[in-house]
């Protein structure tokens, strides 16, 4: 993926110790040397476990969690672009997906707000409650941010062979795409509809949404190679990778040896690589109407 010489995003939060966690960017070459905790975050992120539970509002549910007094005691970092590799990248990307979607909004007569990014390391605070590196990257709707640990891309590489810098944005874009939804009023909807229905029929729901946020990462790969020429020979088949790796199906069978399809959150390796390639195809959010019609 090219993207050293982009402009980065100033609105990143870094809150690693002394500004930035070094390490190099996680395609193969070198590792960041972390702990095997975030392996429980890639579970909780891609599987039944909702990480939207564990943190009392992440990703979805804002639940009690998303208080203005846990937001107001939630400690500052440095702002603006990151010194560091891996911070840089983030960056980056998050700055490709502001110059995507406020055109997309403006051509809809609406305005995009951009999202914050919030960089830590071991566990910091949100609007939704306590964050933890093992509760993998998620957005907090109350606070309008992205909560990420850089070493998850570590993992995603060594334990689950996801590796690639274009596999890293796609995981950045899925959670910018949550963004995207809580702009639309989605999530709002889908947050109301949850406390009507039935645990399996509110998984159900998380899935409409999580697919929603592989398509519209899509439609950000889409515009941007389009815009700036991002993408190299490979990049796709790592972020269908990727997908594929964190599919609910792929990581219950990897965790409890068997599959419990009404406990899905996220949707199978099938569902998200067909939505992320949906979105990639079309660069139409149109297209990424995961609801059919049911909010």
């Amino acid at each position: 993926m090219r993207w050293e010489d982009f402009r980065r995003s100033g609105n990143v939060e870094d809150r690693r110790g002394g500004g930035g966690g070094g390490g190099r960017l996680p395609g193969g070459r070198g590792g960041l040397g972390i702990g095997g905790l975030i392996v429980v975050g890639l579970i909780a992120w891609a599987t039944g476990i909702n990480p939207a539970v564990l943190i009392g509002g992440a990703e979805i549910l804002m639940g009690d969690g998303g208080s203005s007094q846990s937001q107001s005691q939630a400690p500052s970092g440095k702002t603006g672009a990151p010194q560091d590799q891996m911070g840089q990248f983030a960056a980056t990307v998050l700055a490709q997906t502001e110059d995507v979607w406020a055109p997309i909004f403006k051509a809809q007569g609406k305005t995009y707000q951009d999202p914050g990014m919030v960089l830590f390391s071991g566990a910091t605070r949100s609007a939704c409650g306590a964050a933890q590196s093992a509760m993998g990257p998620f957005y907090c709707p109350a606070d309008e941010k992205v909560y990420l640990d850089l070493s998850f891309f570590e993992e995603m590489k060594r334990r689950f062979k996801a590796p690639g810098d274009f596999a890293a944005a796609y995981v950045i874009a899925h959670e910018v795409g949550h963004h995207v939804e809580n702009q639309m009023g989605i999530l709002a909807k889908v947050q109301q509809m949850q406390r009507q229905v039935s645990r399996t029929e509110a998984n159900q729901l998380s899935v409409s949404v999580e697919l929603m946020a592989d398509c519209l990462a899509g439609v950000w790969a889409h515009h941007a190679d389009a815009q700036w020429q991002i993408l190299e020979d490979g990049d796709i088949e790592e972020a269908l990778n990727a997908a594929s790796a964190i599919g609910d199906d792929r990581l219950q069978k990897q965790s409890q040896g068997y599959v419990v399809p009404d406990s899905f959150t996220h949707g199978s390796s099938a569902q998200r690589m067909r939505w992320f390639k949906r979105g990639l195809d079309s660069g139409d959010m149109r297209q990424c109407n995961t609801f059919q019609g049911n909010i």
